[in-house]
């Protein structure tokens, strides 16, 4: 009697599978080992393995994200018109066992073959070079925050405690002073006029921290700081023009009404110390064909985000839900014999869920936010850090809303729901005191203290 055998349907006949490396790359056109190639990583390289590939009739290719080595060989593979799909490593995981280049090139090329691989979500060239300008950026302004620590840690270290009577050493007052500082001066009484007269500490109070012991090697370490933190901070401005430059460049033909100027300014928001030095709402707007600065808690660092890591390509989302699942903020339910046996949100360094969870942690500060009710709601049943990810998830979905859909901030339906939520616990709560079955005296006690605890 002949067994069953479980077969697979091909779905890609003409597939190849390529196991990215630092020095080398694995390339298999079918399962067998010795029609695997080792590649090199360079220019000619990538041209042989074009050539071997078009040799043997390949049409589409499957490769791991590996790092950013995948990115010069993806792009290569792509102008020579191949079908390239780039696999996330969580996809591409073999069995247990004896893991080897040649192993995993052929793995990947039997997946892909068998049409079990999706490809990652990639932005188009267009904001491809925009995120790359974003990403050099951030580590600009981290760099200036390091040197701007630096220079606090010497003064501190010399008992200058610039840090305590000012909010900012690297404001106008703290610059002034520690260039004077720098230039000789060492009179506390000198250092206190160069300090502006809107500091709320006490001209005394300021002379006190201004007398410490002064040490060559930290006022040496003093200096070498500031100067780089002024170089960081010239570049800083520099890439913003690029970036302006850029935005400007690409930015959709968007007629904006006067009234919509007028709504552009009244949501205009207080603008941080590394807050882009241009008209970030107004590009925004002509992106986005609304104004995400109607959310409030969502600052300019968090806009600029988002328009130069998605821009258009939000669209590519059909739905809010998958946008917020792309993001990473939402639960990866791990489900077995009909029971959620772990439910953690996905690891990943997704920029935009990033600056979202900023977003929703200032939204848990405040106390008159329309969003600040459904914060505590989490918080207190899974704790801050689970308020801080849901949060992020529902600002993910309605600045999905507000720009596949064109559509201003709805606060009215945020409070909406906010309301519903009062009135299901005010139902709820009745329901425990009829359960209770309180007396008028018990129940009278009981709203007097309560009255008395408020007060």
């Amino acid at each position: 009697m002949e067994s069953n055998k479980a077969s697979f349907q091909i779905i890609h006949p003409h597939a190849a599978g390529v196991d990215v490396g630092s020095r080398s790359h694995f390339v298999a056109i079918d399962q067998n080992k010795d029609n695997v190639r080792e590649f090199g990583v360079y220019t000619k390289d990538h041209q042989e393995m074009i050539s071997h590939l078009r040799q043997h009739g390949v049409t589409t290719i499957a490769m791991e994200s590996t790092g950013s080595y995948w990115q010069t060989l993806f792009n290569a593979l792509q102008q020579a018109g191949f079908d390239v799909l780039l696999v996330g490593g969580n996809q591409t995981k073999n069995v247990k066992g004896r893991k080897t280049d040649v192993i995993d090139c052929i793995w990947i090329q039997k997946l892909h073959s068998l049409g079990l691989l999706s490809g990652s979500l990639l932005l188009s060239d267009t904001f491809q070079q925009l995120r790359t300008y974003y990403y050099h950026r951030l580590h600009l302004v981290e760099q200036s925050a390091r040197y701007s620590n630096k220079m606090q840690k010497a003064l501190r270290l010399m008992n200058i405690r610039l840090d305590v009577v000012l909010n900012d050493i690297t404001g106008q007052s703290g610059m002034a002073v520690i260039e004077a500082i720098l230039a000789g001066q060492r009179e506390p009484d000198h250092l206190v006029s160069l300090i502006s007269i809107r500091v709320k500490k006490s001209r005394q109070e300021i002379a006190h921290a201004l007398q410490g012991w002064w040490r060559a090697e930290l006022l040496f370490e003093l200096e070498a700081s500031l100067d780089f933190y002024r170089l960081y901070e010239a570049k800083v401005k520099e890439c913003d023009q690029v970036i302006e430059t850029f935005l400007v460049k690409y930015a959709p033909a968007v007629e904006i009404s006067v009234e919509e100027t007028k709504q552009l300014k009244s949501n205009r928001k207080r603008a941080g110390k590394h807050a882009p030095g241009f008209n970030l709402s107004h590009l925004a707007y002509q992106y986005f064909q609304t104004d995400l600065f109607a959310i409030s808690g969502i600052s300019y660092n968090t806009v600029l985000c988002l328009l130069t890591n998605m821009g258009h390509d939000l669209h590519k989302f059909p739905t809010a839900k998958s946008f917020a699942c792309w993001l990473g903020l939402v639960p990866n339910n791990k489900i077995s014999g009909g029971k959620i046996i772990g439910n953690r949100t996905p690891s990943g360094k997704n920029h935009i869920a990033k600056a979202l969870r900023h977003a929703a942690n200032s939204i848990g500060n405040q106390k008159d936010h329309e969003l600040t009710p459904f914060f505590k709601r989490i918080a207190f049943k899974k704790g801050r850090l689970a308020a801080i990810i849901a949060t992020a998830r529902k600002l993910a979905v309605i600045i999905w809303n507000m720009i596949i859909k064109a559509e201003p901030y709805q606060k009215n339906q945020v409070e909406l729901s906010t309301e519903k939520q009062k009135a299901m616990k005010l139902k709820h709560l009745d329901k425990k005191l009829h359960a209770l079955q309180l007396t008028k005296e018990e129940l009278e006690k009981l709203f007097l203290k309560h009255s008395l605890s408020v007060m």
